[in-house]
């Protein structure tokens, strides 16, 4: 393929800048995903015209970047990242180039840039392709490889080697071997980059289709232990029993069981990511928690790790800058995980599973906390047995909400108010009160009535 279709906006926008003296190409992940056949909602211009120029030339233009060349146009509906050509040196913190330089040819743009599979352009005027570096036929062949020495690339910037994962993740690609063995040889630029930039690409590697790959690269090449050194610690932490994987392994396979259970679902994309990361160290507390078995001397126990993982995850999610609500609803996730359905259970333990859930306050817990459970039970041997448990729960719960009992405090007939006007004032005495109300009803529905919980009430304060 020698060209691409450029959209009409885009082909409009390249004309201005044609008629003010200048070229213009498209650049990027846009190009690659139009060879690609795949759409693309960003555009990226580099052009030899300077920032400078390119305001006098358009109406709406945002100096997003302007100390390296970049500027955003506001164009036909579209947000067009535009920069000039240019050359870069010298990149101390090991994410930001120090000395930025003009470049007179596109081709001197593309040099400097990371991947093959991203140093392709397309005039905006014909779309016609320029590719310095055959990154066409590495996008054919399945190839991730860096723009010339992979080993410079990578000391430029510590971001890339965790891009050349992500995009291999993304892509189904392999990374060409001279390029994926240079990785560890530039971690010291890896950890140069901000907690962030780290956080927003791992956060894009657990939404791709198959994570566990990219995952496993990361720990092989120490990328892992920089970052997330307590999923490392996973690894040889074997189970025995139902799990023939080590927990690290276990875990990674469980991110794979997310988005293999959730392909085509319409769960909005936070809820994914937050899924992910529940999948990921839903176990992460279990090396620590490890004890040989009483009963059986060739495996081992982990009594308490869903609390232990728990607390680690809050731990990892906040250090790694994750917003407090992905932290707390992972958190939750993670607590309530240890889960196992028997049909023998009583309404009354099925009402109690939904009440730790507090469902008024969470929405789509109950949901996300069967997903995550299939995610784990995906990345075990018998998880087609332990699937079909999980379907009859929720024809079970289904059965419960329809009945429309009480699950929490606030769907008790009683509150506060009718505590302290049958004189009982203590707030901590109300608090249990209204705690021992509720565990009543969950035994016995049709306890909750007014009449009968305020004489329980009574009884169980002496009154």
């Amino acid at each position: 393929m020698n060209r691409i279709k450029i959209a009409r906006s885009l082909q409009t926008f390249g004309r201005i800048l044609k008629e003010g003296g200048f070229e213009a190409f498209l650049v990027g992940g846009a190009v690659r995903d139009s060879l690609l056949k795949k759409s693309c909602s960003d555009y990226d211009v580099a052009t030899n015209a300077t920032p400078k120029q390119v305001m006098s030339l358009f109406k709406h233009v945002i100096p997003t970047g302007i100390a390296h060349g970049t500027v955003t146009v506001l164009f036909g509906g579209e947000k067009i990242e535009v920069t000039t050509f240019r050359t870069d040196s010298d990149y101390s913190d090991g994410r930001h180039p120090t000395n930025v330089s003009f470049a007179s040819t596109v081709e001197e743009d593309l040099s400097r840039r990371d991947f093959t599979v991203n140093a392709i352009a397309a005039s905006l005027e014909n779309g016609l392709i320029c590719d310095p570096f055959n990154g066409r036929k590495d996008l054919q062949n399945g190839i991730i490889r860096a723009v010339g020495s992979p080993r410079e690339r990578f000391s430029e910037d510590g971001l890339r080697p965790i891009r050349a994962i992500r995009f291999a993740s993304k892509l189904g690609f392999q990374i060409h071997p001279e390029t994926l063995a240079e990785i560890p040889h530039c971690l010291d630029t890896v950890k140069k980059i901000s907690i962030e930039r780290f956080t927003d690409e791992f956060s894009k590697i657990l939404l791709t289709k198959k994570p566990s790959e990219a995952l496993f690269l990361m720990e092989e090449t120490g990328i892992l232990q920089i970052f997330v050194p307590e999923l490392c610690r996973c690894k040889d932490c074997h189970q025995g029993g139902f799990h023939s994987f080590d927990v690290m392994t276990h875990l990674f396979y469980a991110v794979d069981g997310i988005a293999h259970f959730l392909q085509g679902s319409d769960v909005v994309e936070d809820e994914r990511r937050n899924l992910a990361l529940a999948a990921l160290f839903h176990d992460v507390g279990k090396p620590q928690c490890a004890e040989p078995s009483r009963e059986d001397a060739g495996r081992q126990t982990f009594y308490g790790h869903e609390n232990l993982s728990r607390e680690m995850a809050n731990t990892i999610l906040t250090r790694l800058r994750f917003p407090n609500a992905t932290v707390k609803r992972v958190c939750l996730l993670i607590e309530n995980h240890m889960f196992s359905y028997e049909p023998c259970w009583s309404d009354a333990a099925v009402r109690r599973f939904l009440s730790r859930l507090n469902l008024n306050s969470n929405p789509g817990i109950l949901n996300s906390l069967f997903d995550l459970r299939r995610a784990d039970a995906f990345a075990l041997e018998n998880h087609p047995q332990t699937c079909k448990n999980l379907d009859a729960f929720e024809e079970r719960i289904e059965q419960i909400l329809s009945q429309d009992g009480a699950l929490s405090l606030k769907d008790l007939e009683v509150n506060g108010k009718d505590l302290i006007q049958m004189g009982i004032t203590n707030g901590i005495k109300i608090g249990w009160t209204l705690n021992e109300l509720l565990n009543t009803v969950l035994d016995s529905p049709e306890m909750n009535q007014k009449e009968k919980l305020l004489n329980l009430a009574k009884n169980l304060n002496n009154l």
